[in-house]
């Protein structure tokens, strides 16, 4: 389901127990210096991101204890520029975030879930980045894994990352593939949410939904700012040529966090002709 631009005013873009993706949940919070944003999403855990500028974020534990805090979060202009930073906070805490600099925009990211870990930072030190695809292929693009394979804490059923087409225009998420059912080892149940971006931001896109067995797939024209839900089906997506596309991407597990990808039948061979694309199947395991 495609959800267009608008000013959220900070208000949860998608909302927990959600109909589409009743697993996950997505904000976005948008400050000045100086004002101050308070995340507290029960039931879930929660990625907070910058998009841009820079936040500190105060953890506190809804059972007391200390709070900790996380300070000089994101140091980038723009999604554009530079890796991300970000902050995890546990099922059952509050974030309270304050604004450092001119302005910033924070992505929440968050996955349904019934235990509490320990709060922690991501550093741009730690993003795990993975290139794969080829001009040839029209499917090169990039990677930033924020909470990847191996996160520098413990994480529950949350996966978060920034993806980017490499080069002007060119397919996404392709192969076609879903994660809507619990079948080990082939598939796992996995609701999904993207925000979409666009350099320049007049750019656009298409993301396609086809759900199994059905002849005819839906296509959701994705303009700057465009969020899509995806809760079942093959989700390819294509960026028009001329123009950079970038997806925040929050993926939330049913029952694991390691994500297993079923690709369509039909164009599965894929896999064993678009360089790289192992790896990157690899480090959403």
């Amino acid at each position: 389901m495609h959800i267009a631009p608008f000013d959220n005013q900070n208000a949860p873009v998608v909302d927990v127990n959600d109909d589409v993706v009743p697993l996950a949940y997505f904000n976005i919070a948008r400050l000045r210096e100086g004002e101050r944003f308070t995340s507290d999403v029960p039931g879930y855990e929660t990625c907070l991101v910058p998009a841009h500028g820079t936040i500190d974020v105060e953890v506190q534990a809804s059972k007391g204890g200390s709070a900790r805090l996380f300070e000089a979060i994101g140091q980038r202009d723009s999604i554009w520029d530079g890796h991300p930073s970000a902050t995890y906070v546990p099922v059952g805490s509050t974030a309270r975030i304050v604004c450092r600099s001119a302005s910033a925009e924070v992505f929440v990211g968050g996955a349904r879930f019934d235990e509490s870990y320990e709060p922690f930072a991501v550093r741009a030190s730690d993003i795990d980045p993975v290139q794969y695809g080829s001009d040839d292929t029209k499917t090169h693009r990039k990677i930033k894994h924020i909470l990847g394979q191996k996160p520098p804490g413990r994480v529950g059923r949350l996966l978060v990352s920034e993806l980017f087409t490499v080069g002007a225009g060119g397919w996404s998420g392709y192969p076609p593939h879903k994660h809507d059912t619990d079948r080990l080892p082939e598939e796992t149940r996995h609701n999904e949410i993207y925000n979409f971006r666009f350099r320049p931001e007049s750019g656009f896109g298409l993301q396609l939904l086809q759900r199994e067995g059905a002849p005819l797939g839906q296509a959701y024209h994705l303009l700057n700012g465009s969020t899509l839900k995806i809760g079942a089906g093959y989700h390819p997506c294509v960026a028009a040529p001329g123009h950079e596309m970038y997806y925040f991407t929050i993926i939330a597990g049913a029952s694991q966090r390691s994500l297993r990808q079923f690709f369509q039948p039909t164009y599965a061979y894929q896999v064993e002709t678009i360089p790289g694309i192992k790896d990157m199947i690899a480090k959403f395991r």
